[in-house]
């Protein structure tokens, strides 16, 4: 009865539990925040304990503590997951970031006079009457007194400047010891513990304000001046102190905070909610940090650049563990391995002796070559040609013996090669004209291709090269140039003859126009009275055709000399009125009309100006001769210069006379071929071959039985 009366008692109260307003206090999370205790616990403590309560305010179901760390102190609280949150320096912070993942969210922004800095460097200091000390090339046999190992502002940024001012800490200092803290740092160069000190910007300056020292009884070494930036400074600038979160700690919470830091300096009216001087920001980039850090060989850049046998071990575990099983069952295995060997070993010799007996049978100079460019194989015929053996060449860089300078003298790069560029590109190679260099020194032209050697999976290890000497060819083709020079001047003389009569005409005039002048000045200089001004008159006519026939003879002279001058930079146009000048009587009396259109714009060309003469002038002598049987229409020779649609000059000659038939047409480049009963047919054929050796193209434009438009390209560069 008891119970059950209980049972009803309780109802009530449980129901009025529920629906009361009653609450029950629960304490709030703690979020510790770990700050570099680089000036003492006290003082940092005394310093952020601003910041920890305005967090706690701003983010009221969270209680915030600073909690001050040593240097050594700093790794061991991350992996213990004690704090949440960490301010450190810089350098501190890359290092953390790299072996334990924390993330920055605000950037400290100091104040400095009147404005807020979000940068520092390191002091270098010294007693003002150290007169011995005045830079840092002074600073050898001293000692020198830094914060920690891992103070970046306090050790790090002025290692990097002693080691650009060419200083060894470790060889060229006498002694350095760590002062734990900034302030101990600066009192103990003051009391003359050390020689030279270091800490980070902004410490003498504070202990000046407070009175702890007289600013005037240091100097600064190597002093420099930074635009926004009036602290003493030796050393370039960093970022500030990151305010970074752990791995663990939640994003949530993360975000909360850095809006609080963002909006810590003003409150709803505008004025400072708290009286820390310092602001927060938007997370800066380090990059400078990581780029100091790795430039001094510093953590977490210790071992770059180097793999050691722990490297290997981790990250090839897996693959050792399986090596170690995959040996155990080798080991049961080996003797059917052996067995097999053995067999494999004598077919292998026996496919080494074929391939060798056809590599040896070729004519051809044949070798490998391995991803690093080393030299893997060759043949009897490429020890033949070149000179080296393969005990000489095999395992040794081919591109250093064989390839290393071009006919010219100049070096050639080995990223230039196309062997190189076969095996890196996986593209085959063919090249037409090159050189080799032989074991005594000497060069030899060769074309040779370049073929990607794959394994059996497809991947590349290397390049074969096939080469030829083309000595005797390039001899050859030595002789066929020389025979068509020889043909090309037979020619030129052969055109002069034939023109004689034209040439005779044109020396006639200026010399008649001579002849009459000269008659004219004696009689002036019978007559009693000499006029003076009529004489000169009549003696610049004379110079001035007697000019004329000179440079009429001199351009005979050049057309028909054997010798050719070099190449160099013609115009076109200027060489077109030159043979206009040779043909003009014949175009006078076979009644052609004359249409030039000249591009005025045209660019210079790259030639032998002759030998584009000979060209013109067998085109335009062509013409003229294919119009003297036209007696029913008018004979008009078009001569025009153009660029083409590759940027490329381009000279047209056009005539109205009867063109060619088809069958014409096929032969009509061939030598000795001609229509002319007189003729040698080797007109079209010359500068066929004098436009090819420019680099240029000939060729007829023109329909069966319309007339002839012949047309030449020649290019621009050299």
């Amino acid at each position: 009865m008891m119970i059950r009366v209980s049972h009803y008692l309780l109802l009530p109260l449980c129901v009025i539990f529920l629906f009361s307003d009653v609450t029950f206090a629960v304490p709030n999370e703690v979020i510790n925040i770990g700050v570099l205790s680089h000036r003492g616990d006290n003082k940092t403590t005394a310093y952020w304990a601003e910041t920890a309560e305005y967090l706690t305010q701003k983010i009221p179901d969270k209680t915030f503590r600073i909690v001050p760390l040593d240097f050594d102190e700093i790794e061991p609280s991350i992996k213990s997951r004690n704090i949440h949150f960490i301010l450190v320096n810089s350098g501190i912070y890359v290092v953390m970031e790299v072996r334990h993942r924390i993330s920055r969210i605000a950037t400290l922004s100091r104040s400095i006079e009147d404005r807020y800095v979000n940068f520092f460097g390191g002091v270098i200091f010294t007693l003002n009457n150290r007169s011995d000390i005045q830079n840092l090339g002074d600073l050898k046999g001293k000692s020198l007194m830094a914060v920690d190992e891992t103070s970046l502002g306090g050790f790090q940024m002025a290692l990097r400047e002693l080691k650009a001012a060419g200083i060894d800490p470790q060889n060229d200092l006498s002694e350095i010891t760590f002062g734990g803290i900034h302030d101990n740092v600066v009192m103990s160069i003051l009391n003359g513990k050390a020689d030279v000190g270091t800490i980070r910007t902004g410490i003498l300056e504070s202990m000046d304000a407070n009175g702890l020292i007289d600013i005037e009884d240091f100097k600064i070494i190597n002093e420099q001046t930074s635009d926004g930036f009036t602290e003493k400074h030796s050393t370039r600038l960093y970022p500030e102190w990151p305010f970074s979160k752990l791995q663990h700690t939640p994003n949530q919470l993360a975000e909360r905070v850095a809006i609080a830091l963002m909006k810590m300096h003003k409150g709803q009216d505008g004025e400072s909610e708290v009286m820390q001087r310092d602001r927060w920001s938007i997370p800066l980039e380090y990059q400078p940090v990581h780029e100091l850090l790795k430039d001094m060989r510093l953590p977490p850049y210790e071992n770059i650049g180097q793999f050691t046998l722990m490297d290997a071990l981790k990250k090839y575990r897996y693959w050792i563990l399986f090596s170690m099983i995959f040996i155990v069952v080798l080991v049961a295995m080996t003797m059917l391995v052996v067995r097999l060997n053995k067999e494999l070993k004598i077919s292998k010799q026996r496919l080494e002796q074929q391939h060798s007996l056809i590599l040896d049978s070729v004519g051809e100079g044949i070798y490998g070559v391995d991803l690093e460019g080393k030299s893997t194989f060759v043949n009897k015929a490429m020890e033949r040609i070149t000179g080296w053996s393969a005990q000489n060449i095999i395992g040794l860089n081919q591109h250093e013996l064989l390839h290393h300078t071009r006919a010219s003298g100049a070096p050639h790069p080995k990223e230039e090669c196309p062997v190189y560029k076969t095996f890196m590109d996986n593209k085959s190679r063919y090249v037409e004209d090159d050189v080799f260099w032989k074991s005594d020194g000497t060069n030899f032209p060769v074309e040779y291709s370049s073929t990607p050697l794959k394994d059996e999976s497809g991947k590349t290890i290397g390049s074969v090269v096939v080469f030829r000497d083309i000595s005797e060819r390039k001899k050859a083709e030595e002789i066929a140039s020389n025979y068509r020079r020889e043909l090309a001047h037979v020619a030129r003389v052969s055109t002069m003859g034939e023109m004689a009569s034209g040439m005779a005409h044109e020396l006639n005039q200026p010399l008649t126009a001579i002849a009459t002048n000269a008659d004219a000045c004696i009689r002036l200089a019978e007559s009693q009275k000499i006029d003076m001004d009529r004489l000169n008159d009549v003696l610049e006519i004379i110079s001035k055709q007697a000019r004329r026939a000179g440079g009429i003879i001199q351009q005979l002279r050049n057309f028909v000399k054997k010798e050719l001058p070099e190449k160099s930079l013609v115009n076109l146009n200027d060489l077109i009125k030159e043979v206009l000048i040779l043909v003009r009587h014949s175009l006078k009396n076979d009644s052609v009309t004359l249409d030039i259109q000249l591009e005025n714009a045209l660019p210079r060309v790259y030639a032998q100006h002759i030998q584009i003469d000979q060209v013109i002038l067998n085109l335009i002598k062509n013409a003229i001769e294919a119009m003297s049987e036209n007696t029913s229409e008018e004979k008009v020779l078009m001569i025009q210069t153009s660029m083409t649609e590759d940027h490329m000059p381009m000279v047209t000659i056009a005539d109205t006379g009867p063109g060619f038939t088809d069958a014409m047409r096929k032969n009509l480049f061939t030598p000795f071929v001609t229509t002319k009963p007189d003729g040698m047919g080797l007109g079209l054929s010359i500068s066929e071959g004098i436009i090819s050796e420019h680099g240029g193209n000939l060729y007829l434009d023109s329909a069966s039985g319309a007339g002839a438009v012949f047309k030449f390209t020649l290019p621009t560069n050299l």
